[in-house]
């Protein structure tokens, strides 16, 4: 019973301080950080320790799993050169940096440094990325750190291997080089395997339920056999998360995709933020530990190792900078990215977990875990609230939400379009209430995203439709209120309708969420290149706007929402989520195929023709 009280206790502190942090702007895991480290010396709480089983096989799994099942392959192979150079070159030069120094000062085994320096160096990118996203960085810089915390764990963890095996025994370089080949080579190959023996499994299950149950066993399927062989774990995890991820729209349900996204939410909000709890709730463990230590033996370690990790990581960078600068275009820009990324090197909780992996005979290992301890902690403290100042000091923007909301619209377009082609390639005869209601419905999703790009202050019809819609669904349920209440329906009845109100009412809120979050600059749009669209291409000039409002609906009395211009004559209309739709009726009289929108702040291009942005 008091097991289970500390864990619901442990489970509410972690969603309290999430909330909090979220409140004061600041960043969850560091919060959480600063919180435990307090508790772990309030008198007559028991003193918490963490295994390496718990951390290694019960946590690091669904981590893993969780944000590889969000990671982009096409995301990995724009940036996999940058990802292979910070999770591996980096991760072993940082282990032999860190080795070198603990050895010279503490005087322990060359092969123990080595396991510290192996134990210390990967960063954990979950407190990096989170602050990124908050304070705003190039979504490339992003994905690079997130696809380093993907691998960079396997790195260390082989490397903390071969140190403990050269511990015992001598290991000659060539069994080094196999030892990391078979592990690398090995956890790979199985998360192919269980990615297509899950995939074929999962294709044939049709309940959301039991799917979901699936997915939540992957991490363990592909992690626990690979260690059996002792592979990689950690790399077969990430494999099939990342194979399974990509392949999910050709053999899952819509629900099960829903469902799988809201429980690995779920599960990764949980166990993100605990285990910064946890790493704060080791701290008075630990310095009890070394309590009989010389304090400047410990202090000058310390500042050493921290040291190293920090300026190996900030050097390594700068010499990539050749590798930034040719996807950067500039040596400054490429300097600026390298500053960053170097100091987003903040370590986690398998630094923790990998420092009990230790031997408890081996020289100085209260120590060593102490240093273990002090470059987590003191990467989290001191980079993690300095990254923001860091981050802005750069003079790095933001990926322009504009671009990705134009980039939304486009997809949305195509993907409508496609819809409304099969509907009309249907050999049954349409009935026209029928034909008309899933026509508009798919207009809503079109316009809807356009929309956003919007700074006209006249209500759009999707907007409308959001607004008065979820008016009705709030009548709706009271009247299912109502009618529970009476005691005449069955439950399964009650269910049901129930079920329907809500299922239409989380698509408006998801939908209007996405559609109404602010844009954050209103500077001309940074559009993408017209690529082989030769509409876009040939347009070199353009032509002077025929006005400044939309002619006929002036004469129609309607009023419009936006406003769009043929840049073949200069004709102004009104866009399709306006009544009247001018602007495409030109096109649809003219055959003008490209238009542009005049509204402030944007500068946008569109071909009807080849249905493209430029």
């Amino acid at each position: 019973m008091e097991q289970a009280t500390m864990l619901v206790g442990f489970i509410a502190v972690v969603v309290a301080l999430s909330a909090l942090a979220r409140r004061l702007g600041t960043s969850a895991p560091l919060l959480l950080l600063v919180a435990g480290a307090a508790l772990s010396f309030v008198p007559g709480l028991p003193e918490l320790r963490i295994s390496q089983e718990l951390v290694l096989v019960g946590l690091l799994p669904p981590l893993l799993y969780a944000a590889a099942i969000r990671t982009s392959i096409l995301d990995l192979r724009a940036n996999k050169l940058s990802i292979a150079l910070l999770s591996v070159v980096l991760v072993a030069a940082t282990a032999l940096g860190v080795g070198v120094v603990v050895w010279w000062v503490l005087g322990v085994p060359f092969a123990l440094a080595v396991v510290l320096g192996g134990v210390v160096a990967p960063p954990d990118a979950v407190a990096a990325s989170a602050v990124a996203r908050r304070v705003g960085l190039p979504r490339r810089l992003v994905t690079i750190l997130e696809g380093e915390s993907l691998f960079n764990d396997a790195t260390a963890l082989v490397i903390v291997g071969t140190g403990l095996t050269a511990m015992a025994v001598n290991v000659t370089p060539g069994a080094i080089a196999l030892d990391f080949l078979w592990a690398s080579g090995a956890g790979i190959g199985l998360g192919f395997v269980v990615a297509a023996a899950v995939r074929a499994i999962r294709s044939r299950v049709s309940k959301p339920v039991t799917d979901t149950a699936l997915s939540l066993l992957c991490p363990w399927l592909a992690y626990l056999p690979a260690e059996a062989v002792h592979a990689s774990g950690i790399l077969s995890v990430v494999v099939c998360g990342v194979i399974l991820g990509h392949k999910a729209p050709l053999f899952q349900s819509a629900l099960s995709r829903t469902a799988e996204r809201i429980n690995w939410g779920t599960v990764q909000f949980v166990l993100e933020n605990a285990v910064f709890l946890l790493i704060g709730l080791q701290v008075s463990g630990i310095v009890k530990d070394v309590s009989g230590e010389p304090p400047q033996l410990l202090l000058g370690a310390s500042a050493a190792v921290l040291g190293t990790v920090i300026g190996i990581r900030l050097v390594a960078v700068t010499v990539f900078v050749p590798l930034w600068r040719s996807s950067k275009g500039s040596t400054v820009e490429a300097l600026r990215a390298a500053l960053v990324t170097g100091w987003a090197g903040m370590r986690g909780v398998v630094t923790l977990a990998a420092a009990l992996i230790i031997p408890e005979d081996a020289p100085l290992r209260p120590v060593l875990v102490l240093l273990a301890l002090v470059v987590t902690v003191g990467t989290l403290v001191l980079q993690g609230y300095t990254l923001p100042w860091v981050i802005r000091r750069s003079g790095l923007r933001p990926t322009d939400p504009r671009e990705s909301a134009l980039q939304t619209a486009e997809l949305v377009d195509r993907v409508v379009a496609a819809g409304i082609t099969r509907l009309e390639a249907q050999d049954e005869p349409l009935m026209e209430p029928v034909e008309r209601a899933l026509r508009a419905s798919a207009e809503r999703r079109a316009h809807g995203a356009w929309e956003r790009l919007e700074t006209s202050a006249v209500e759009s019809t999707a907007a409308a439709y959001r607004r008065l819609r979820e008016q009705m669904l709030y009548a709706e349920r009271e009247a299912w209120l109502e009618a529970r209440d009476e005691g005449r329906f069955s439950s399964d009845v009650l269910d049901g309708v129930l079920a329907s109100i809500d299922l239409e009412e989380s698509m408006i809120v998801v939908l209007g969420a996405a559609q109404s979050t602010p844009l954050a600059r209103a500077e001309d749009l940074t559009v993408r290149a017209p690529g082989e669209c030769e509409h876009l291409v040939a347009v070199r000039t353009e032509p002077a706007p025929d006005g400044d409002v939309c002619q006929q609906c002036v004469v129609d009395g309607t009023p419009w929402v936006a406003l769009r211009m043929c840049l073949e004559c200069g004709h102004v209309g009104c866009c399709d989520s306006s009544i009247g739709r001018h602007a495409t009726a030109h096109y649809t009289t003219t055959g003008h195929p490209v238009m542009r929108s005049i509204m402030p702040g944007e500068a946008w291009r569109w071909c009807y023709v080849d249905q493209q942005l430029g």
